[in-house]
């Protein structure tokens, strides 16, 4: 394929890259979300680092699609990985394909 993992469902990790970038979404939106909740994912390995295309339950039956970069840092030894918001893609549904995209 492309390198993109199959699309599957959000982990423990996922949930978390989602919402350590929530505020990154809000401001690029201009929305505030009160649900904000990771459910499918996808991802590839990339130079320096993780690419994420994230689809994220925003209430109702609005759904959102996130790509997020992941970079592994070490901070004093420990691992503390910085995540970066490269995109943002609104109304989407249940249904729309997780498609990986930059904006």
């Amino acid at each position: 394929m492309d390198g993109w993992s199959e699309t599957e469902d959000a982990t423990e990790a996922t949930k978390m890259i989602c919402n350590l970038v929530k505020g990154q979404v809000e401001k690029k939106t201009g929305k505030n979300y009160r649900e904000f909740k990771a459910v499918k994912y996808r991802v590839k390995d990339v130079e320096g680092g993780q690419l994420f295309v994230i689809k994220v339950h925003v209430g109702g039956a609005d759904y959102i699609h996130l790509s997020v970069f992941q970079i592994p840092l070490l901070v004093h030894g420990a691992p503390d990985p910085k995540e970066i918001l490269r995109g943002v893609e609104q109304h989407k549904t249940k249904d729309d394909p997780l498609v990986p995209f930059t904006n």
